[in-house]
């Protein structure tokens, strides 16, 4: 090494920390930046193509329009919708691998971790995807004879006994739960005083027409389509159910997660930019209907999913009304953030339906699957707020309250239950 060479490198070694320094400040003064760093730096996506199933419904929105409009790409990865026919069928493709995330039930994720909802999987939420925005519809023949929610349907039932058959469309997820839940508030028992059916989300409105369910549980735009087909009755919305309750998450495996972290990171950017775009205003919210209706996606009219968006409601028999509490993707970051009582709750119905023999260790299963490190760093990338606690309280439609603080006391002190 020549005196000039050994003299300067001290000069550029010194230069080289000054400008790293400066670049680590600059990151954590402005989490935005950070962004272009995932795409280009040392933590540039692993995987910069990835395939995202999705079931045909409304709450699906925020991944396709991360991949329409190119947010994906902003983020460094390129985001590829892939249209599925059922749940089960997404549960498969995650667990082998043919699907890198999904647009999933919340319940379906804990079900394959615990081995209840299929092969057994350690599994991965990175965000959720939504709040609220599912229904319960009733077949109108049922309303023609007085049921039009849940204490009228008890009182017909108890009438007129038959074998009352209802839908929902995985046995462990969200809208199993929200049916079940419903039923029990209203003194039915939905695994003794009915038959509960899967059905895939798309296919629930052709079953009611051929009178093969008196009743379903699904998301939008599938409540509406019932309505305005004048096959069913909205008898009550799940946000009436749980308001802000958790719906679909963005779920992947756990070896995904570990094996690929820049890119679950980039990818729950994404969507969560995407999320937060949809919730802006009503110029969006029409734009984002307009995709999604189109036949690569939810494949129905436009007019079955802009309206209940926007919170304008219709119960199939004259009643109209306004509901704040309408389908949320983003809602100032509430709406996306993975609460660790979230998960939980599933666990405590899964446990309350029989579903679960003997009561898990609740918390440790909610920390292992809800990726909150993830979630957080994607969180400081688009700039989206962080509730001080992973956990949250609600009161549910019997005015039972939630808040994740004695799982195994909430899950035993249903008088309805399995």
């Amino acid at each position: 090494m020549t005196d000039a060479s050994r003299s300067s490198a001290p000069r550029s070694l010194g230069r080289r920390r000054v400008l790293q320094a400066a670049a680590a400040g600059a990151l954590a003064i402005d989490p935005a930046l950070r962004a272009a760093v995932w795409a280009q730096g040392s933590d540039k996506p692993e995987k910069e193509e990835v395939k995202i199933g999705f079931i045909p419904l409304t709450d699906c929105a925020s991944v396709v329009m991360a991949s329409v409009l190119g947010i994906d790409r902003k983020y460094g990865v390129k985001i590829v919708p892939s249209k599925e026919a059922s749940w089960a069928g997404v549960r498969d493709k995650l667990v082998n691998g043919e699907l890198d995330f999904a647009h999933v039930l919340y319940g379906l994720v804990y079900g394959v971790h615990l081995g209840i909802g299929g092969p057994k999987k350690d599994m991965a939420v990175l965000m959720t995807l939504n709040n609220n925005g599912q229904a319960i519809t009733l077949s109108k023949k049922l309303a023609d004879k007085g049921a039009v929610d849940g204490p009228s349907l008890a009182k017909l039932m108890a009438a007129e006994k038959r074998e009352y058959t209802f839908a929902q469309t995985f046995p462990t997820g969200t809208h199993a739960m929200w049916l079940y839940y419903w039923l029990a508030a209203s003194g039915i028992h939905p695994l003794k005083d009915a038959k509960a059916i899967v059905v895939p989300p798309p296919q629930m409105v052709a079953n009611m027409r051929v009178g093969n369910m008196d009743g379903f549980c699904v998301g939008e735009p599938w409540g509406q389509r019932a309505i305005m087909d004048g096959i069913g009755i909205t008898a009550v919305t799940t946000q009436d159910i749980w308001r802000d309750h958790p719906e679909k998450v963005l779920g992947t495996t756990a070896d995904f997660a570990d094996k690929y972290p820049n890119t679950a990171r980039a990818v729950t950017a994404a969507i969560l930019e995407a999320g937060k775009w949809i919730d802006a205003g009503l110029t969006n919210k029409n734009k984002m209907a307009e995709t999604i209706a189109g036949k690569s996606y939810v494949n129905t009219s436009v007019d079955a999913i802009n309206q209940r968006i926007l919170g304008r409601y219709t119960n199939g028999l004259g009643r109209n009304w306004d509901d704040p509490n309408h389908m949320k993707f983003y809602n100032d970051g509430a709406a996306s953030f993975p609460y660790l009582s979230d998960g939980m709750w599933f666990l405590t119905q899964h446990k309350r339906w029989g579903l679960l023999k003997e009561h898990p260790d609740y918390l440790k299963v909610a920390t292992a699957i809800n990726r909150i490190d993830l979630y957080k760093q994607a969180a400081a990338a688009t700039k989206t707020p962080v509730p001080a606690s992973a956990m949250r309280s609600s009161k549910l439609i019997d005015g039972v309250v939630w808040d994740g603080k004695d799982p195994a006391k909430y899950a035993d002190a249903f008088k309805v239950r399995a």
